[in-house]
């Protein structure tokens, strides 16, 4: 089974089940997956809290 890595508009990763038209993203096996987000989430803030002014 397929697991596409979606990402939203705040910038914060999920797994999805595949099938119907899946977002722009990585996909593939489950761990595969999982190893990509940690690779690439490395700040677990919303974008909106990321950019908020100090």
């Amino acid at each position: 089974m397929s697991f596409p890595v979606v990402l939203n508009n705040e910038e914060r990763y999920s797994l999805r089940p595949a099938g119907g038209e899946p977002p722009a993203g990585f996909e593939g096996a489950k761990e595969d997956c999982l190893a990509h987000i940690d690779r690439v989430w490395t700040d677990l803030r919303p974008l909106g809290v990321r950019q908020a002014p100090a």
